[in-house]
């Protein structure tokens, strides 16, 4: 991972940031203006491997390992199986509604508008960041020690989600 990691802080930074930052825009345009929902997914997944890649890019790897191993991995394919498991929502074809479609991208233009000015008059402080050598060991020394509850109630809540996903799952099967 520290070879893809320097090859692209040394080699080809800007390029790739570039080709990246393309296609997460197209696959984002892709998610919310196709209308068969199973390409929306498919498309939605291909989003969530770019934000990896640029997390690479700004050498936060445990990052991209997280960002597709839950994203990815996980939320996607779930949706993917809701997708194709609910009576044929996969064939089915969105039915475009244009009531606020005007509202909205008025509503978008502004905040467009307001965004950006607000990153023109912003002063940034741009400065070289020192970052630490095994910032994955030192994360997980701050997980057993300084947020050790924080964690334990995530995996508890995360346990009881599990929990009753089975419940449910076998009281639909019975």
């Amino acid at each position: 991972m520290e070879f893809v990691s320097n090859f692209f802080s040394d080699v080809a930074s800007q390029p790739v940031f570039y080709l990246l930052s393309l296609a997460l825009i197209l696959c984002a345009l892709m998610v919310v203006t196709l209308k068969n929902i199973f390409h929306c997914a498919i498309f939605l997944i291909l989003a969530l491997f770019t934000v990896a890649g640029l997390y690479i890019l700004l050498h936060a790897e445990f990052l991209a390992a997280v960002q597709v191993l839950i994203y990815v991995g996980a939320v996607s394919v779930l949706m993917i199986f809701a997708i194709m498991l609910t009576s044929q929502i996969s064939s089915k074809v969105i039915k475009q509604s244009n009531e606020q479609s005007t509202v909205a991208f008025v509503a978008a233009f502004f905040f467009l508008i307001a965004s950006q000015l607000a990153l023109w008059k912003t002063k940034w402080n741009i400065g070289e960041v020192e970052l630490p050598e095994k910032n994955i060991l030192s994360l997980g020394k701050l997980l057993m020690t300084d947020y050790v509850l924080p964690f334990e109630v995530v995996s508890i809540l995360l346990l009881a989600a599990l929990i009753g996903a089975v419940v449910l799952a076998r009281r639909e099967g019975s």
